[in-house]
């Protein structure tokens, strides 16, 4: 199924004849097919037009794709959320990039090796810190952009983030602040409890009041504590262990947090990710900040990392802006480019293995790359 839609009008039918989108549309298909995902959606927004395809399925249980304005969770895509949060909150006086985390949250930044004093923001927001994985107190190691924390206390219940961090920050720092980059959910956590702190709110509130509300993002939201369902149409969410695929939709995500609880869709993520490189969220010099990256030290790799965004230059020699995110039962990657185009690609289950995971960047890639 296909959709393209402008301000006030809709129309679905057949592929469009483009030769670029009916390439996605075949490779979109070869994820289902090839990967054995159980379906997969992209929205791709082209200076302010929206064309949406799906392939294989949003519920399995009935058959039924992915709806065109389906919601899904966008795990660690939620950092540019709260980043760009802490950087307006820099902008009005209220925090500094450079001022030690133990200002803002005392006693809270401490173990063998960690002093809050000697961790700033920015190494909270650029993973630069060397705080350890909090989620490795749930037992799991997750990749880059990964919040897997399978256990059914997590999944069912909820998580004081607090309490998490303290117990994450008795293990040891993997490295002194700022020397080098590693990417540790721990950094959002404790980045969402300074934003509390200074604003004495909370940060579903300031998520809403700064960025969902003033860009209309309609179909984004921050679920409430008690919550384990999606709001509003969405697809199913599954995951696959030792070859058994559960529906795994329902969950609480207070474990996520900060570091990865919002719902959105594919549209409301590339209205965000343009609007953020527009400026229309941050003044000129925050949003430098934020766009200011140090390499991954990962062979081979076009990416960087700058403050809760990643810069990607495609095999075109274009660069792409934005982030990513898995959650258990969802995926998300995307991109936007200087010249109005923007990409989201959906799946409702984190792939097992990395070879699905680079099928998509490759779409991504392809897509951008079209003239």
């Amino acid at each position: 199924m296909a959709s393209c839609s402008s301000p006030g009008t809709e129309q679905v039918g057949q592929v469009p004849a483009d030769p670029g989108r009916a390439a996605i549309v075949d490779a979109l298909g070869k994820l289902i097919s090839e990967d054995r995902l159980p379906g997969a959606q992209v929205v791709l927004t082209e200076h302010g037009k929206v064309w949406t395809a799906a392939a294989g399925a949003g519920d399995l249980a009935h058959g039924t794709p992915f709806q065109d304005n389906a919601r899904v969770r966008i795990g660690s895509n939620t950092k540019p959320f709260v980043a760009t949060v802490m950087l307006q909150l820099v902008a009005e006086g209220k925090v500094a990039l450079d001022a030690p985390v133990a200002q803002y949250l005392p006693g809270v930044v401490q173990g063998p090796g960690i002093d809050g004093h000697r961790i700033t923001i920015r190494n909270l927001l650029q993973h630069t810190s060397g705080l350890p994985e909090y989620a490795a107190e749930f037992g799991v190691t997750p990749k880059p952009g990964q919040l897997d924390m399978n256990t059914e206390r997590v999944r069912w219940g909820k998580v004081d983030i607090a309490e998490v961090v303290r117990d994450a920050l008795t293990a040891p720092a993997d490295f002194e602040p700022g020397t080098q980059w590693a990417y540790s959910n721990t950094n959002y956590a404790i980045a969402g409890m300074v934003i509390e702190k200074i604003t004495g709110d909370t940060l579903s509130a300031q998520l809403t009041h700064r960025i969902i509300e003033p860009l209309g993002l309609r179909d984004t939201y921050y679920p409430d504590p008690d919550e384990t369902g999606i709001r509003g149409p969405h697809p199913r969410g599954y995951r696959t262990t030792d070859g058994t695929r559960i529906d795994y939709t329902e969950q609480n995500v207070t474990s996520a947090g900060a570091a990865g609880a919002l719902v959105s869709t594919g549209a409301d993520l590339n209205h965000f990710f343009t609007a953020l490189l527009n400026g229309e969220l941050l003044p000129a010099a925050q949003l430098a900040e934020m766009k200011t990256t140090v390499p991954l030290p990962i062979p081979g790799s076009t990416t960087s990392y700058g403050l809760g965004l990643m810069l990607r230059r495609l095999s075109c020699d274009k660069d792409a802006w934005g982030h990513g995110g898995d959650i258990d039962g969802f995926e998300t990657r995307g991109g936007v480019t200087t010249d109005g185009h923007a990409i989201t690609i959906s799946v409702n289950e984190v792939p097992e293995t990395a070879e699905p995971t680079q099928h998509i960047t490759a779409i991504v890639d392809s897509a951008l790359c079209a003239p």
